[in-house]
Parts: C-alpha cells; structure tokens; sequence
C-alpha cells in the first residue's frame, strides 16, 4: 500500500515538475555554513528535469573542495568516486552520466547532495523510487541536502517507511530549508 501510495506521488509530482521553468540555479549553497568547513561534497549529474547541478557542481570544484559523484554498484548500491569535473571520466549507464575511477570510502564526505522529487516540512524526501540513496544515505555520517524546485517543499504527508532516512535540509533555488534533527 505504501509503495503504491508513493507510485502514485512521483507520477504527480514528476507532472508538475515537467511544467517548470527548468533554468535555475543551486549554487548558492556553496555559501553556507555548512559548505565553509566541509572538505569532501558528495553530488550527483542530473539528467531531465531534476535540478540541474551543472554549476553548482563546477563551483563546489571552483570552491577548491573534493567532489564525489555516485555510480550505482550492481546491487544498486552507490559507490562514491572522485571527480575532477572533466567529461572524458563520465559514463553512461541509461540515462545517468556516472564517474569513472576508484571508490572512495563514504565516511570521507562532509555533505551529500541528494536528487529530491519533493520534501516534506519534517525533512522526508520523495525520490526516484529505487532506494539506493536511502541504503547509502543510511550508512553516511555526511550532512544531507536535497535539491527541488520552489513550491516542492510541502505540508501535505506522504508515506515514509522505516528505510527512509531523512535529510537535514533542502535548498530551493532561493533558500535553504534547515530541519530540526
């Protein structure tokens, strides 16, 4: 029933998202506190109308910080590997552009940046459906952040399982949401 119930969400909220102004930008984060002291910064190279992380991505390299990306294991795990921002160490597998390269250890991130599809006030997310963030998200010690658009943090509820972790903020193009843990 739950995972149904969260079927028929993403099919909404992927409607909604598909009617956006898709060029906005993130890089604002990169001035946060929580940005200042971190090091290592765990990302992502979204694909369709996710929010883009093109240039929050070169300024998190420009900001002189170790840049991570995922690259799903096949268990659909993630594994983190370095990433220096040059296109020719991407590859593609379906629609994702993953980093080519050694893992590197998850207890070595500072802060994750995760792909949300929609978030709740309390710091639940809504993503894509598959879980290997919430399994990879469950073992990091790392500051959490998702991405949305503005008009995606919501009070309306949605289902969330005991494998759910929940993030520590979401930054809407214009601002950062911080939760309470």
């Amino acid at each position: 029933m739950t995972s149904a119930k969260k079927q028929e969400l993403r099919k909404r909220f992927r409607a909604e998202r598909s009617l956006r102004d898709l060029a906005e930008s993130w890089t604002h984060i990169v001035k946060s506190n929580e940005f200042a002291g971190a090091t290592t910064i765990a990302s992502y190279i979204s694909y369709g109308e996710e929010p883009q992380t093109k240039d929050l991505n070169e300024a998190i390299l420009k900001s002189g910080k170790r840049l991570l990306l995922p690259k799903m294991a096949k268990d659909k795990s993630l594994q983190w590997i370095s990433w220096s921002g040059d296109s020719s160490k991407l590859s593609k597998s379906g629609k994702i552009l993953e980093p080519i390269g050694e893992e590197i250890s998850g207890d070595q991130i500072d802060i994750v940046i995760v792909p949300t599809l929609h978030a709740t006030r309390e710091g639940h997310r809504l993503g894509q459906g598959g879980g290997s963030y919430d399994r990879s998200l469950a073992n990091l010690a790392a500051w959490r952040i998702g991405l949305i658009y503005s008009g995606e943090l919501t009070v309306e509820p949605f289902p969330v399982e005991a494998h759910d972790v929940k993030l520590n903020a979401i930054a809407t193009p214009d601002l950062i949401v911080r939760f309470a843990d």
